[in-house]
């Protein structure tokens, strides 16, 4: 089996909650192999990363240089070409940042690349067997995939449950490299521009009802703030909402929306696109309620309910009152 690496990201020394998906997906592969974890960042707060990680991987690579500071894509598809061995297995996050780097890596690597994947079936010696959704979440495909020469795969957020699970000897090594020309990365980074918060911050509630193309019209949130105020929750949406201009931006989850971290996640509506899915940490118990049985928010549900959210909101609100 080759070697089976994780790339982690992380913010201000604080470690993405994706690491432990992706720790959890890299057993799915091979249960008995050791698995590194990718770090890429300089200074204080990528050694703080580099420790945390300790706990849950058996090998931690460091990879510093001032150049990778900010997580450009680019740059660090360049430092990992540099010092990944041949036919290795890289998995990364299924995010703007792993969509960005994990295409071109594959190609650099010579190995092949599969995106979304939301389960693994196992390995039988050189072929990977895996889940991906394709047609918006409308069909699972079992793909065989050939990892004779390496493969990189992009891991779902939230397909993965976190397990219990820890390594007490887990170790840092020091994989630097000197970035050299940077003359064929065609941007740079400037600046980092933080969204504007509305009335109410949804990335600080512990329960949120969120609503999607199934509220079908804008007077029809008022349901919806009905439940949320009913369970002292707040209302947030999916993008589809923030379209049509029924709420505001602030108020969206997801990955070109805000990142949410609630223990309570009521998905109204919400057929359960990767996008979406994306904005969603911290492994938070979610409720689904869609009129599609089939809609891929069931398959990342704790509780998924089929039934017309216009129907079964108000029923659910007057239960709560009365409790």
């Amino acid at each position: 089996m080759a070697r089976i690496f994780a790339y982690i990201v992380h913010k201000a020394g604080v470690v993405d909650d994706s690491a432990a998906e992706l720790a959890v997906a890299a057993k799915r592969i091979d249960a008995a192999a050791p698995v590194t974890a990718l770090v890429t960042g300089f200074g204080m707060d990528l050694d703080a990363a580099c420790n945390s990680l300790c706990a849950s991987f058996e090998e931690v690579w460091k990879i510093s240089s001032e150049a990778l500071a900010y997580p450009d894509a680019g740059l660090v598809r360049k430092a990992l070409v540099d010092i990944l061995p041949p036919g290795s297995i890289v998995l990364a996050p299924h995010n703007t940042f792993g969509m960005d780097m994990s295409p071109g890596l594959s190609i650099k690597t010579d190995s092949a690349f599969v995106p979304d994947v939301v389960d693994i079936e196992g390995c039988e010696e050189t072929r990977l067997k895996l889940v991906r959704q394709e047609y918006g979440g409308q069909v699972s495909a079992h793909i065989g995939c050939d990892i004779s020469s390496g493969v990189v795969l992009n891991i779902r957020s939230g397909a993965f449950k976190v397990e219990e699970c820890s390594v007490a000897n887990g170790v840092v090594v020091d994989h630097s490299i000197d970035m050299g020309d940077l003359t064929g990365i065609h941007r740079r980074y400037i600046e980092t521009v933080e969204a504007e918060m509305g009335d109410v911050d949804i990335t600080k509630e512990e329960v949120l009802v969120s609503v999607g193309r199934g509220i079908q019209e804008q007077e029809n949130i008022a349901i919806a703030q009905e439940l949320a105020d009913a369970m002292t929750a707040a209302v947030s949406c999916s993008r589809p909402i923030i379209d049509a201009k029924w709420m505001e931006k602030s108020r969206q989850v997801g990955t070109s929306g805000q990142t949410v971290k609630p223990k309570v996640y009521i998905a109204c509506g919400i057929s359960g696109s990767f996008q979406h899915m994306g904005g969603l940490k911290g492994n938070p118990f979610i409720v689904a309620i869609n009129k599609n049985p089939k809609a891929p928010i069931f398959q990342a549900a704790n509780v998924g309910i089929v039934a017309d959210i216009l129907e079964f909101l108000p029923a659910l609100t007057n239960r709560i009152r009365r409790l």
